[in-house]
């Protein structure tokens, strides 16, 4: 069975693992107190500018909810697309921890639509509704779809004119940033992001993600949230010494630019084929097709993905399931050409 369900189903780079075994040796304090931490830290800074002020946690949903809940009171609210992972994959998480509400717009190829942002804004009139106070975007979108620099810019601009903080939910920052051609740098502070999930899982880490302060009006309390919240590692230098490696030279890219190349790879190889539709654009490294349900049941023999129940939209007869094929930095090109060759012959 060869899987492309989830970039999160391969393992971790050897070079992660082989730094792992360099930090195991000795004892030195815990709960981030060691030195190994402490150069994490400036590592992410080199890529996200001095005024970064990173926090490391164990798990994207964590990062995502504690980022999110250090810009909010519970009466506030984080309006997002209706794509967005923290409405329809953290079971209900934001709403439970943050106490507040999630105020979803739809989106067009997982983006998010400003006019319909500005809509929900009319909230804010009567104290019997959730106060709009964040928007949450995602880059890579779920879909993966980018935003460019120009579309970040103008959603920042939109958030300043109307008091919004700016989350950005960047498990697949990387891959963006590997598809634009820009440093983290230039998609995040300098677009004015207020707050960043970094993800480094999906692009090969064994666990480990970071929530990222920009603005330095939020987060001066976060690392009591952090604490409480149970995201605070005693051996922290196992989750650093990932981080150090990532990025110190570039492998961040290399693993990113990788999984996108296999994807180009994927969808170059099945363009145009009779009954074979993509739902959303190529940009990153996940496809969304669309294809007879009896061509999916013999690909799923062989091949792993995950699937959408079939339902009517414009342009697609009923009963044309929705499958998501994801690339990942270990995907290689042998595998790739066998899914081709086996929609090929269907």
């Amino acid at each position: 069975m060869i899987l492309f369900a989830s970039d999160n189903n391969s393992g971790a780079h050897p070079r992660i693992l082989d730094a792992l075994h360099r930090v195991n040796h000795g004892r030195v304090s815990s709960y981030g107190e060691d030195h190994w931490t402490g150069e994490a830290v400036e590592v992410l800074r080199s890529h996200f500018g001095p005024g970064a002020r990173p926090w490391f946690v164990f798990l994207g949903t964590a990062a995502n909810v504690l980022g999110l809940k250090s810009m909010l009171r519970s009466y506030q609210a984080v309006i997002c697309p209706d794509t967005a992972h923290i409405n329809t994959d953290e079971c209900g998480a934001p709403e439970t921890i943050i106490g507040g509400k999630l105020v979803v717009v739809p989106s067009h190829n997982g983006k998010v639509n400003l006019e319909e942002c500005s809509h929900k804004l009319i909230l804010r009139e009567a104290v019997h509704h959730p106060y709009p106070k964040v928007l949450s975007i995602t880059q890579s979108t779920e879909c993966g779809t980018l935003y460019t620099i120009d579309e970040l810019k103008e959603i920042s601009a939109f958030c300043r004119a109307n008091d919004l903080w700016l989350h950005m939910d960047g498990a697949r920052l990387c891959n963006a940033a590997a598809a634009l051609g820009v440093g983290l740098k230039e998609m995040t502070a300098d677009v004015g992001v207020d707050v960043l999930s970094f993800g480094g899982t999906k692009n090969g880490l064994i666990s480990g993600e970071a929530v990222i302060f920009f603005n330095p009006q939020l987060g001066e309390d976060f690392k009591y949230m952090r604490k409480q919240y149970m995201q605070l590692g005693s051996k922290m230098r196992f989750v650093a010494a990932q981080f150090i490696e990532y990025l110190k030279d570039g492998l961040w890219l290399e693993n990113a630019q990788k999984a996108n190349r296999a994807a180009k790879r994927l969808a170059d190889g099945i363009s145009g084929l009779e009954h074979i539709n993509f739902v959303y654009p190529v940009e990153a490294n996940a496809l969304f097709v669309r294809l007879p349900q009896k061509a999916l049941d013999a690909l799923a023999k062989n091949f792993y993905f995950y699937v959408s129940d079939p339902y009517d939209q414009e342009g697609f007869p009923a009963g044309r399931p929705m499958i998501r094929l994801m690339t990942s930095f270990d995907t290689t090109d042998d595998e790739v050409d066998a899914l081709i060759e086996a929609i090929r012959a269907l």
